[in-house]
């Protein structure tokens, strides 16, 4: 059985159903903390919202691809993986703290595209930044 979990094309495939697996746990994290519903909004085509969650799904999925990177085990990368993860949520807190004259969830919401593109960016640049640290 051991020769069955070295087989490069089950441990790719192992790596990517928890990678997904993750990603719609975190996903469903986020929809927790907006004021907004993503799906329901993007349905009806708010292109703020769906810049807004692009940037989260590519920050998550990058912050995977460091951990599957730097990481031996598929249990370490799903550590390395949630905690990127907390940080990227924190990095949305602080977003918000940082702008006190308006709320971005109420912007985004109200299809701000402006702000829908500069939360995207964060996501993907903060991606990066916790990505790099992973050890």
């Amino acid at each position: 059985m051991d020769g069955f979990w070295e087989n490069t094309f089950v441990e790719t495939a192992a790596r990517y159903s928890v990678a997904v697996l993750c990603l719609i746990v975190f996903l469903a994290l986020f929809e927790i903390v907006t004021k907004y519903r993503n799906w329901e909004e993007i349905k009806k085509g708010n292109f703020s919202v769906a810049m807004a969650t692009g940037g989260k799904i590519f920050g998550i999925a990058n912050i995977f691809r460091y951990s599957i990177e730097h990481n031996d085990t598929l249990f370490e990368s799903m550590l390395w993986g949630a905690f990127g993860f907390f940080l990227l949520l924190t990095g949305y807190f602080i977003f918000e703290f940082l702008t006190p004259t308006y709320k971005i969830d109420e912007e985004i919401e109200r299809d701000n595209r402006a702000v829908g593109f500069i939360s995207m960016v964060i996501s993907v640049g903060l991606s990066y930044v916790i990505g790099s640290s992973i050890g």
